[in-house]
């Protein structure tokens, strides 16, 4: 069953994210790919939203498609302008790729092509409705599109802070959704208990959310994101138990496959982020009994 019908259906889902190379070697992409068909719903290919310039999504989702995967691709707004992200699309569907995530990037500034010009010819809600233009036939100008493309759209919401910043995101992600969003991917979840009152709020916009499960990879890091995300909500008692590990590797995969069996019984799906640790996937989903 497709991702699109399992979330029409209101199925479970698993997602896995899986970064494009920065050269032309697709063989770790390949293979880490291989080590989880069957087991996840579909692969999300980010673009260059992370700042660091790679292989492109497009690349990336052709080849999920190549080894029998599903693939969900990032657009964003901060490369291209609106001519460029039309085209794009347009050559997605051709190539096969139908589902499209609407994500937010970072600042140019924060990558490393820093001398690089941003473009933000458009914003996300604005992208969302020009995919859905485009599916009726014409693109943002008015003008007939010879052949139609289909696509299955989603949207991310930013991290936030606070009540006034979530409910500002919920504002922004209802426009999304208004404009043709299917479906919502959420930050990071570190503590289930909050996520699911937040979810509470989520889920009032009336569509599938999928919240992002990140594998912490060491102490060090989930001391740095503790320190200064203050939207991560890492506790105390997280660090504490990755501290005292004998293996603290093993620790964040065991975190992680709690963390997606505890959103099964909240959400409708998950996407379980490695940032180069893909190798680490088939242990996370035995952890979470997927």
């Amino acid at each position: 069953m497709s991702f699109q019908k399992r979330l029409t259906a209101n199925e479970f889902v698993v997602l896995a994210e899986m970064h494009t190379p920065k050269g032309v070697n697709i063989s770790r992409l390949v293979n880490d790919a291989r080590r989880i068909k069957g087991r996840v719903d579909a692969i999300v290919i980010p673009g260059m939203d992370n700042g660091i310039m790679r292989m492109s999504s497009i690349a990336g989702g052709v080849l999920m498609q190549q080894q029998g995967i599903e693939s969900i691709i990032h657009v964003y707004c901060r490369d291209r302008n609106r001519m460029a992200l039309q085209g794009d699309l347009l050559a997605a569907h051709v190539l096969g790729i139908q589902n499209i995530v609407v994500a937010h990037s970072i600042d140019i500034t924060e990558g490393d092509h820093r001398e690089a010009s941003p473009v933000n010819d458009i914003d996300e809600t604005t992208l969302v409705k020009a995919i859905t233009t485009l599916q009726n036939g014409k693109d943002m100008e008015g003008f007939e599109l010879d052949g139609i493309p289909t696509f299955n759209t989603g949207c991310t919401i930013a991290p936030f802070s606070d009540d006034k910043e979530l409910q500002e995101q919920l504002e922004l992600a209802k426009a999304k959704i208004e404009a043709g969003a299917k479906y919502i991917i959420t930050p990071p979840v570190f503590d289930v208990a909050y996520f699911n009152e937040v979810y509470a709020k989520i889920k009032e916009l009336g569509v599938p959310v999928i919240p992002t499960v990140f594998l912490i990879k060491s102490l060090a890091i989930a001391q740095y994101i503790a320190n200064t995300d203050s939207s991560a909500k890492i506790s105390d008692e997280m660090i504490s138990r990755i501290r005292k590990s004998s293996n603290r590797e093993l620790e964040g995969i065991k975190i992680a496959g709690e963390t997606i069996a505890s959103l099964k019984d909240i959400a409708q799906g998950v996407l379980v982020q490695t940032l180069g640790w893909e190798y680490k996937l088939p242990e996370i989903l035995d952890a979470a009994g997927c």
